[in-house]
Protein backbone atom coordinates (compact mmCIF):
# COMPACT_ATOMS: atom_id res chain seq x y z
CA UNK A 1 0.00 0.00 0.00
CA UNK A 2 0.93 3.53 -0.57
CA UNK A 3 0.68 6.91 1.33
CA UNK A 4 -1.68 7.87 -1.43
CA UNK A 5 -3.94 4.77 -1.21
CA UNK A 6 -4.16 4.88 2.61
CA UNK A 7 -5.03 8.58 2.41
CA UNK A 8 -7.99 8.12 -0.02
CA UNK A 9 -9.34 5.43 2.40
CA UNK A 10 -9.13 7.41 5.16
CA UNK A 11 -9.98 11.05 3.78
CA UNK A 12 -12.89 12.31 5.59
CA UNK A 13 -13.18 9.83 7.97
CA UNK A 14 -13.40 10.16 11.85
CA UNK A 15 -9.96 11.01 13.77
CA UNK A 16 -10.88 7.85 15.96
CA UNK A 17 -11.09 5.74 12.44
CA UNK A 18 -7.50 7.35 11.52
CA UNK A 19 -5.87 6.35 14.73
CA UNK A 20 -6.66 3.06 14.22
CA UNK A 21 -6.01 2.70 11.09
CA UNK A 22 -2.63 3.72 11.41
CA UNK A 23 -2.13 1.76 14.94
CA UNK A 24 -3.14 -0.93 12.80
CA UNK A 25 -0.73 -0.60 10.24
CA UNK A 26 2.04 0.64 11.86
CA UNK A 27 2.12 -0.73 15.42
CA UNK A 28 4.69 0.17 17.61
CA UNK A 29 6.15 1.94 14.51
CA UNK A 30 3.80 4.93 15.72
CA UNK A 31 4.50 7.72 17.60
CA UNK A 32 2.31 10.70 18.41
CA UNK A 33 4.16 14.00 18.82
CA UNK A 34 1.79 16.46 20.97
CA UNK A 35 2.53 20.14 20.98
CA UNK A 36 -0.41 19.66 24.33
CA UNK A 37 -2.38 22.08 21.24
CA UNK A 38 -5.97 21.66 21.54
CA UNK A 39 -5.72 20.06 18.88
CA UNK A 40 -3.65 17.34 20.03
CA UNK A 41 -5.64 17.02 23.46
CA UNK A 42 -8.36 15.90 21.61
CA UNK A 43 -5.62 12.90 19.94
CA UNK A 44 -4.47 12.30 23.51
CA UNK A 45 -7.78 11.62 24.56
CA UNK A 46 -8.73 9.29 21.85
CA UNK A 47 -5.39 7.14 22.54
CA UNK A 48 -5.53 7.31 25.96
CA UNK A 49 -9.34 6.64 26.04
CA UNK A 50 -8.76 3.55 23.28
CA UNK A 51 -5.77 2.46 25.78
CA UNK A 52 -3.55 2.28 22.15
CA UNK A 53 0.31 1.74 23.39
CA UNK A 54 1.29 4.53 21.35
CA UNK A 55 4.13 6.33 22.39
CA UNK A 56 3.44 9.91 23.34
CA UNK A 57 6.36 12.49 22.89
CA UNK A 58 6.54 16.45 23.71
CA UNK A 59 9.21 19.06 23.02
CA UNK A 60 10.44 21.29 25.59
CA UNK A 61 11.89 24.47 23.81
CA UNK A 62 13.10 26.26 26.78
CA UNK A 63 11.06 28.81 26.58
CA UNK A 64 7.46 27.66 27.14
CA UNK A 65 4.47 29.17 29.06
CA UNK A 66 4.30 28.09 32.58
CA UNK A 67 0.64 27.21 31.55
CA UNK A 68 2.30 24.71 29.17
CA UNK A 69 4.36 22.77 31.46
CA UNK A 70 0.95 22.56 34.36
CA UNK A 71 -0.85 21.26 31.29
CA UNK A 72 1.58 18.50 30.21
CA UNK A 73 1.57 17.48 34.29
CA UNK A 74 -2.36 17.27 34.26
CA UNK A 75 -2.85 15.54 31.14
CA UNK A 76 -0.22 12.91 32.34
CA UNK A 77 -2.46 12.80 35.61
CA UNK A 78 -5.93 13.02 33.86
CA UNK A 79 -5.08 9.90 31.66
CA UNK A 80 -2.46 7.68 33.42
CA UNK A 81 -0.17 8.39 30.48
CA UNK A 82 3.33 9.17 30.24
CA UNK A 83 4.63 11.47 27.80
CA UNK A 84 8.42 11.53 26.70
CA UNK A 85 10.27 15.00 26.58
CA UNK A 86 12.80 15.91 24.03
CA UNK A 87 14.97 18.74 25.36
CA UNK A 88 17.41 21.04 22.84
CA UNK A 89 20.61 20.45 22.38
CA UNK A 90 22.21 22.45 25.55
CA UNK A 91 25.67 23.54 23.18
CA UNK A 92 23.75 23.70 20.22
CA UNK A 93 21.73 26.42 22.30
CA UNK A 94 24.94 28.41 24.05
CA UNK A 95 26.28 29.04 20.68
CA UNK A 96 23.52 30.38 19.42
CA UNK A 97 22.68 32.42 22.07
CA UNK A 98 26.41 33.45 22.56
CA UNK A 99 26.50 34.23 18.81
CA UNK A 100 23.13 36.14 18.30
CA UNK A 101 21.59 36.99 21.48
CA UNK A 102 18.87 35.44 23.46
CA UNK A 103 15.94 37.13 21.58
CA UNK A 104 17.63 36.73 18.26
CA UNK A 105 14.75 35.45 16.54
CA UNK A 106 12.93 39.47 16.44
CA UNK A 107 15.64 40.66 14.52
CA UNK A 108 15.47 38.55 11.41
CA UNK A 109 13.57 35.68 9.90
CA UNK A 110 16.53 33.72 9.37
CA UNK A 111 17.17 34.11 12.79
CA UNK A 112 14.00 32.81 13.99
CA UNK A 113 14.40 29.95 11.87
CA UNK A 114 17.72 29.02 13.47
CA UNK A 115 16.15 29.53 16.88
CA UNK A 116 13.31 26.94 15.76
CA UNK A 117 16.06 24.46 13.78
CA UNK A 118 18.05 24.18 17.48
CA UNK A 119 14.94 24.07 20.01
CA UNK A 120 12.33 22.23 17.72
CA UNK A 121 13.27 20.55 14.84
CA UNK A 122 16.73 19.10 16.10
CA UNK A 123 14.94 17.92 19.39
CA UNK A 124 11.47 16.59 17.11
CA UNK A 125 14.06 14.45 14.63
CA UNK A 126 15.81 12.60 17.53
CA UNK A 127 12.22 11.74 19.22
CA UNK A 128 10.75 10.63 15.79
CA UNK A 129 13.67 8.62 14.85
CA UNK A 130 12.98 5.28 16.20
CA UNK A 131 9.20 4.80 14.46
CA UNK A 132 8.27 4.25 10.91
CA UNK A 133 4.80 7.19 10.82
CA UNK A 134 3.68 9.98 13.04
CA UNK A 135 0.91 11.33 14.23
CA UNK A 136 -0.03 15.33 14.99
CA UNK A 137 -2.49 17.63 15.08
CA UNK A 138 -2.38 20.14 11.79
CA UNK A 139 -5.59 21.47 10.46
CA UNK A 140 -5.90 22.82 7.23
CA UNK A 141 -7.74 25.84 8.80
CA UNK A 142 -5.20 26.56 10.74
CA UNK A 143 -2.83 28.43 8.41
CA UNK A 144 -2.60 29.37 4.60
CA UNK A 145 0.43 26.94 4.71
CA UNK A 146 -1.24 24.08 5.75
CA UNK A 147 -4.23 24.49 3.64
CA UNK A 148 -3.08 21.35 1.84
CA UNK A 149 -2.50 19.25 4.10
CA UNK A 150 -3.20 15.84 3.60
CA UNK A 151 -4.73 12.94 6.54
CA UNK A 152 -2.02 10.94 5.40
CA UNK A 153 1.30 12.39 3.60
CA UNK A 154 4.58 11.42 3.59
CA UNK A 155 7.24 13.80 5.49
CA UNK A 156 10.47 13.91 3.77
CA UNK A 157 11.94 16.14 6.06
CA UNK A 158 11.66 13.24 8.66
CA UNK A 159 11.80 10.05 6.05
CA UNK A 160 8.48 9.43 7.73
CA UNK A 161 4.68 8.56 7.05
CA UNK A 162 2.72 11.83 8.59
CA UNK A 163 -0.94 11.38 9.86
CA UNK A 164 -3.40 14.02 10.31
CA UNK A 165 -6.26 13.24 11.93
CA UNK A 166 -7.87 16.34 12.32
CA UNK A 167 -6.73 17.92 9.08
CA UNK A 168 -10.77 18.89 7.63
CA UNK A 169 -11.79 19.77 10.98
CA UNK A 170 -12.68 23.63 11.81
CA UNK A 171 -11.82 25.63 15.07
CA UNK A 172 -15.27 25.14 16.08
CA UNK A 173 -15.35 21.33 15.72
CA UNK A 174 -12.47 21.09 17.78
CA UNK A 175 -14.27 23.37 20.81
CA UNK A 176 -17.29 21.38 20.70
CA UNK A 177 -14.60 18.36 20.39
CA UNK A 178 -13.25 19.47 24.04
CA UNK A 179 -16.42 20.61 25.81
CA UNK A 180 -18.10 17.12 25.26
CA UNK A 181 -15.37 15.02 26.16
CA UNK A 182 -13.82 16.98 29.18
CA UNK A 183 -10.59 17.14 27.66
CA UNK A 184 -7.98 19.75 29.73
CA UNK A 185 -6.18 22.68 27.70
CA UNK A 186 -4.25 25.64 28.46
CA UNK A 187 -5.83 28.26 30.26
CA UNK A 188 -4.07 30.49 27.71
CA UNK A 189 -6.96 29.62 24.73
CA UNK A 190 -9.28 31.56 27.62
CA UNK A 191 -7.31 34.85 27.48
CA UNK A 192 -7.29 35.08 23.59
CA UNK A 193 -4.19 32.77 22.50
CA UNK A 194 -6.10 31.14 19.88
CA UNK A 195 -2.39 28.94 18.91
CA UNK A 196 0.05 28.50 21.62
CA UNK A 197 3.87 28.23 21.17
CA UNK A 198 6.97 29.88 22.86
CA UNK A 199 5.99 32.44 25.30
CA UNK A 200 8.17 34.72 23.66
CA UNK A 201 6.87 34.33 20.21
CA UNK A 202 3.34 33.77 21.09
CA UNK A 203 0.83 36.93 21.73
CA UNK A 204 -2.92 36.66 22.23
CA UNK A 205 -5.16 37.80 18.83
CA UNK A 206 -9.25 38.84 18.75
CA UNK A 207 -11.45 35.99 17.33
CA UNK A 208 -11.29 38.06 14.05
CA UNK A 209 -7.66 37.14 13.39
CA UNK A 210 -6.54 34.41 11.78
CA UNK A 211 -5.69 31.35 14.34
CA UNK A 212 -1.68 31.37 14.20
CA UNK A 213 -1.50 35.29 13.30
CA UNK A 214 -0.64 35.35 17.44
CA UNK A 215 3.04 33.12 16.29
CA UNK A 216 5.38 35.18 15.17
CA UNK A 217 3.53 38.35 14.85
CA UNK A 218 6.23 40.60 13.67
CA UNK A 219 6.77 37.99 10.39
CA UNK A 220 4.40 37.37 6.94
CA UNK A 221 1.89 34.69 7.70
CA UNK A 222 4.21 32.77 4.57
CA UNK A 223 6.98 32.57 6.84
CA UNK A 224 4.89 31.83 9.89
CA UNK A 225 6.17 27.85 10.21
CA UNK A 226 8.75 26.78 12.88
CA UNK A 227 10.02 24.22 10.06
CA UNK A 228 8.51 21.06 12.05
CA UNK A 229 5.83 20.16 9.32
CA UNK A 230 7.66 21.62 6.05
CA UNK A 231 8.74 19.20 3.73
CA UNK A 232 6.13 17.16 3.22
CA UNK A 233 4.93 15.44 0.04
CA UNK A 234 3.71 17.21 -2.39
CA UNK A 235 0.12 16.43 -3.38
CA UNK A 236 1.21 15.52 -6.88
CA UNK A 237 4.33 13.55 -6.45
CA UNK A 238 4.44 10.20 -7.52
CA UNK A 239 3.34 7.28 -5.07
CA UNK A 240 5.20 6.23 -2.62
CA UNK A 241 5.52 2.99 -0.46
CA UNK A 242 4.96 2.61 3.40
CA UNK A 243 7.70 2.10 5.09
CA UNK A 244 8.21 -1.72 5.69
CA UNK A 245 5.62 -2.45 3.05
CA UNK A 246 6.28 -3.59 -0.75
CA UNK A 247 3.82 -2.55 -3.18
Amino acid sequence: MTTEQLNAELEGQEAETVIRRAWETFGEDLVFATSLAAEDQIITEIIARNRWPIALVTLDTGRLFPETYALLAETERRYGIKIRVFFPDRVQVEEMVAEQGINLFYDRVENRQRCCRVRKIEPLRRALAPYRAWVCGLRREQSVTRTATRVVEHDAANGLVKISPLADWDEQRVWAAIAARQVPYSPLHDQGFRSIGCACCTRAVTRTEGVRSGRWWWEEPEHKECGLHVGTRHPNAEPSTLPGERT
